[in-house]
């Protein structure tokens, strides 16, 4: 069986509480208890809780103006260790359309690294940018275009 990490309890979490009904997500007792009922360590429950923790403490208080174009963003060993070029450039596929701006692509690259991962697939990728769309005031439209290419069979072409 494979070890179980942060990613697959979010992966978990997202899927079976936050998309299904935000407004009903229950406490974080009642989300612990079905955790461990699904099968996962506490230890990994309690990881993944961080990981929530952080996304949420680094949450915008405004959305930045859509549709500035930053500096162009140098990545360090530990994150080219980590993400590879199919990633990045989807990363920047992501920025250059709107999708991203350049502090939610950071948000992304921060969550990516706090992941207990050495590396991450494009998949995993996709899902991280989807939580982090998900917990950012003003990313609506974002979020449902990268929900349409996480759910879609193929994916659309922007416009």
């Amino acid at each position: 069986m494979k070890e179980e990490t942060i990613l697959d309890v979010l992966l978990y979490l997202f899927e079976h509480y936050f998309y299904e009904d935000p407004d009903a997500v229950a406490d974080r007792d009642s989300l612990q208890n079905g955790l461990l009922q699904a099968g996962f360590s506490p230890a990994e429950i309690n990881k993944a809780f961080d990981w929530l923790d952080e996304l949420a403490q680094q949450r915008p208080l405004a959305a930045p103006p859509r549709g500035t174009i930053g500096p162009v963003r140098m990545y360090v060993e530990p994150e080219l260790a980590k993400l590879d070029t199919e990633t990045l450039g989807f990363l920047m596929f992501l920025e250059q359309q709107g999708i991203l701006d350049a502090a939610q692509r950071e948000l992304v690259i921060d969550r990516v690294m706090a992941l207990d991962q050495d590396e991450l697939d494009l998949d995993d990728l996709k899902w991280v940018v989807l939580m982090v769309l998900f917990n950012q005031p003003g990313a609506e439209a974002a979020y449902a275009w990268m929900e349409g290419q996480m759910f879609a069979d193929e994916p659309e072409p922007l416009h």
